[in-house]
């Protein structure tokens, strides 16, 4: 293999909308000659990036604190990430606070809104809201300056500071507020998620969506795909068209809780449905845009 075969590799797998196990093999080799050839820390962060979205995280922990090594302020922020969670067993928010910050102090927006984070339920550091408003306002301020700008690039940080600024605005009554930048954020993550299998994104989706339908009741006769996520909490089935050809989703309570039916095939929960299910060989939300005439029937 050269550098050129694979750097083609690369590039090749990610134009894939739904790679496989054989697709992911041939990548992880690619990046792994790539690493061992150039020493180049953005191949340690494909690669760590790659494991870390098969929530593979001590090999993804491992890459990444090689190319934090090199000084890679993208590293440190996932190594953040990866103590604040405890993705490889314990969490450890010392340590997360310590990379978080590092990648803070050279501008790194999410490691700022992680770091307002741990001061607001007081992890590592003492309990600050004053602290928390305080970056998140004056991210959101940033934001607000070049909101053009950051509303033509999905992968900005704009939706997890938008998504913060509004439970500020709602916690101060100013519930308008924050629905608009609730439903702002949303169609960028939406877009991540046609783009990328990458499960923070649809947990921000989640989360977005359930914030929405707590401040404003549902307007069924105009949903999408991701109302279905608050949709599928309770028994009930809804239909819709791709192509012209109809699909049924449904949530059953079984033994307590709710299970879905897509189709002919089952999932666990909604987070399953909603990483898993396909029509033909693409996942269902890379077609979120193409699934049209949405119809509810609660049971």
């Amino acid at each position: 293999m050269t550098i050129f075969e694979a750097q083609d590799i690369c590039e090749a797998f990610y134009r894939l909308s739904n790679p496989g196990d054989e697709d992911r093999f041939l990548v992880t080799e690619a990046l792994d000659f790539l690493i061992a050839e150039t020493k180049d820390p953005s191949y340690m962060m494909e690669l760590g990036g790659l494991y870390y979205e098969q929530k593979d995280f001590e090999l993804a922990r491992k890459y990444y604190e090689m190319a934090a090594e090199y000084d890679d302020t993208r590293a440190m922020l996932c190594l953040g990430y990866i103590w604040y969670y405890g993705r490889t067993g314990a969490r450890d928010y010392e340590k997360a606070f310590h990379y978080f910050d590092r990648a803070r102090e050279r501008g790194d927006i999410n490691a700022a809104y992680k770091v307002a984070d741990m001061y607001r339920r007081g992890l590592y550091v003492e309990a600050d809201p004053a602290k928390y408003r305080e970056i998140v306002v004056d991210l959101y301020r940033e934001f607000r300056r070049g909101s053009q700008w950051y509303l033509q690039r999905p992968y900005s940080k704009l939706p997890e500071v938008y998504l913060r600024m509004g439970e500020i605005l709602a916690e101060e009554g100013k519930t308008d507020k924050a629905l608009k930048l609730y439903k702002t954020a949303r169609p960028l993550v939406a877009r991540r998620i046609r783009d990328s299998a990458f499960f923070g994104d649809r947990t921000i989706m989640k989360d977005l969506t359930a914030k929405i339908y707590a401040l404003q009741d549902m307007d069924v006769t105009r949903i999408g795909l991701f109302d279905l996520y608050e949709l599928l909490k309770e028994p009930c089935r809804v239909r819709f068209l791709f192509e012209g050809e109809p699909h049924e989703v449904e949530a059953v309570e079984e033994d307590g809780a709710v299970v879905i039916r897509f189709d002919r095939k089952w999932y666990r929960t909604i987070d399953d449905f909603f990483e898993k299910a396909q029509i033909g060989d693409d996942l269902l939300t890379t077609l979120y845009e193409e699934l049209y005439d949405f119809e509810v029937a609660k049971k």
